[in-house]
C-alpha cells in the first residue's frame, strides 16, 4: 500500500508538461470550432472529433516519449535527422510564433471586452494581458507558468462541466423535428480543415511539450511511467473537454434561428449571449469566465511555448550561447512585441492570416508527424553503437500508421478541392 501511495504521489508531483500542452490546446480548437461544430451540425461531428484525437495521439505522445528515452528535445532530433526538416520547422514554426500569438491575444481581449461592464479599448486590453503574461513568465518562468496552468485547468474542468450538466438539465435547444445541414459536403470541407487541423493542438506543440518536459527534469527527476502519465493525463482530458463544449454548440445553439457567427470572437460572444437567452442571465458570468479562462490559458502557453522554440532553434544553429533564461526572457519579449505589432497594424487582416497559418500547420503536420514517428523507432546515434531501436508496441504502431494515411489522405483532398478539381 505504502508504495502504491509513493507511485501516485509521485506521478502527482511529475504533473506539469502534459497539463502545459492540454492549457495550450484548449482555446480556439475547443472554445471555438468545437462548441461551432455542434452548433452548426449538432451530434454529427462528435465521433470525428474523438476519432481525430485518437489518429493524432502518438504524434503527441512521441514527443515527450522521445525526450525521456533520449535526454534530449525533438527539435535535436529534427537536426539529426536533416537540415531540410530542421529548417522547415524553423520557418513554420517562426510563422506560427507571430500570427498565433496576435491571434489567441486579439480572442483574448474580445472576451474581456465583450464582458466588461464598462467600455475599454480592445487593444488597450490586448496590451494589458500581454504585460500579465509577461509578468508571470519572466519572473516566475517554469514554475509560475506550471502552478497557472495547474489553476486554470481546475477552474476550466469544473465549470465547463458544470455548464454542460445545467444546458443538459435544460434540455436541448432545437426543435424536435429540426433537420440540419450535413458536414459531409464539399462546401463544409474547409470547416472540417480548421476543426482537424487545430484539434487537438497545431503539431509543433509536440516539440513544445518536449521541451516543457526538459524544464520540468531540471527541476525534479522523472520516470517513463510518471511521465508518460502526465501526457495521458493532459491529452485524455483535452479529448473529453472537446466533446463537452461539442454538446455546449448542440445543446444551446444548434437548431436556433439566428444565424452562427464563424469569426472567433464574434462566435464566442454569441455563445455567451445565447446561453443567457437559454439558460437565463445569470448563466452569463459562467461562460464568460470559461471562455476567458481558455484564452488567457492559451495565450500565456503560447507565448512560454513558443518562445522556448525560438530558443532553442537559435541555439541548435549556434546563432547564439547555450540557451538560458535570460536568452528565453529576449525570444518572449520579441514575440510579444511581434505580437502586439501585429494586431496594431495589421488587424484588419488577421484573420486571413490566421487562416493561412491555420492551413500551413494542417499540410505540414503529415511530415512531422513522420518525422515524430521515425525518431521513435530509429536508433539515434546518441545512444551508441550497441542501443537498440526504441519498443513501440504494434497497437502504437498500427495506431501511427493509420494515422500518418488520415493525415496524408486528408492534406490530399485539401489540396485537391483548393485547386478546384471537384468543380
Amino acid at each position: 500500500m505504502q508504495a502504491q501511495q509513493q507511485g501516485w504521489r509521485g506521478r502527482l508531483q511529475a504533473l506539469g508538461p502534459g497539463i502545459l500542452m492540454a492549457t495550450a490546446a484548449i482555446g480556439g480548437s475547443h472554445l471555438v470550432a468545437s462548441t461551432q461544430a455542434g452548433a452548426l451540425f449538432g451530434w454529427q461531428l462528435i465521433w470525428l472529433i474523438l476519432l481525430v484525437n485518437i489518429l493524432k495521439y502518438p504524434f503527441f505522445r512521441f514527443g515527450v516519449q522521445y525526450t525521456l528515452e533520449h535526454n534530449e528535445s525533438l527539435l535535436q532530433g529534427y537536426q539529426r535527422k536533416g537540415k531540410a526538416y530542421f529548417y522547415s520547422f524553423i520557418g513554420l514554426n517562426i510563422i506560427a510564433a507571430v500570427v498565433n500569438t496576435a491571434g489567441v491575444l486579439l480572442l483574448t481581449a474580445s472576451l474581456l471586452h465583450y464582458a466588461l461592464p464598462w467600455p475599454v479599448a480592445v487593444p488597450l486590453l490586448c496590451a494589458l494581458i500581454l504585460v500579465v503574461c509577461l509578468a508571470i513568465l519572466l519572473l516566475g518562468h517554469y514554475r509560475a507558468l506550471d502552478k497557472v496552468a495547474k489553476l486554470i485547468m481546475l477552474l476550466l474542468t469544473v465549470t465547463t462541466v458544470a455548464a454542460a450538466i445545467i444546458a443538459a438539465s435544460n434540455g436541448a435547444n432545437a426543435p424536435a423535428d429540426f433537420v440540419g445541414p450535413s458536414p459531409w459536403q464539399l462546401v463544409s470541407l474547409g470547416f472540417l480543415v480548421a476543426l482537424m487541423g487545430w484539434m487537438p493542438a497545431p503539431i509543433e506543440i509536440s516539440a513544445i511539450s518536449s521541451l516543457w518536459l526538459k524544464a520540468k527534469l531540471r527541476q525534479q527527476a522523472i520516470s517513463r511511467q510518471q511521465g508518460l502519465f502526465d501526457f495521458n493525463l493532459g491529452y485524455w482530458l483535452t479529448a473529453a473537454l472537446a466533446l463537452v463544449f461539442v454538446s455546449l454548440g448542440a445543446l444551446v445553439q444548434y437548431g436556433s434561428e439566428q444565424d452562427i457567427a464563424l469569426a472567433g470572437a464574434a462566435f464566442a460572444q454569441q455563445l455567451i449571449g445565447m446561453y443567457a437567452s437559454t439558460i437565463g442571465d445569470w448563466a452569463r458570468p459562467l461562460v464568460a469566465l470559461i471562455a476567458f479562462l481558455c484564452m488567457f490559458g492559451t495565450t500565456i502557453t503560447v507565448l512560454d511555448g513558443y518562445a522556448r522554440t525560438l530558443n532553442e532553434s537559435f541555439t541548435l544553429l549556434g546563432w547564439q550561447r547555450p540557451a538560458n533564461h535570460h536568452s528565453l526572457n529576449i525570444w518572449l519579449l520579441v514575440q510579444a512585441a511581434s505580437g502586439m505589432a501585429l494586431i496594431l497594424f495589421f488587424s484588419a487582416a488577421l484573420g486571413p492570416l490566421l487562416t493561412f497559418a491555420m492551413t500551413l500547420a494542417f499540410l505540414t503536420t503529415p511530415v512531422f508527424a513522420w518525422l515524430n514517428y521515425s525518431l521513435m523507432v530509429g536508433r539515434q546515434p546518441q545512444d551508441g553503437a550497441g542501443a537498440e531501436r526504441c519498443g513501440l508496441s504494434w497497437p502504437l504502431k498500427l495506431l501511427s500508421w493509420a494515422g500518418l494515411v488520415y493525415l496524408t489522405g486528408f492534406a490530399l483532398l485539401f489540396l485537391a478541392w483548393f485547386a478546384g478539381i471537384f468543380n
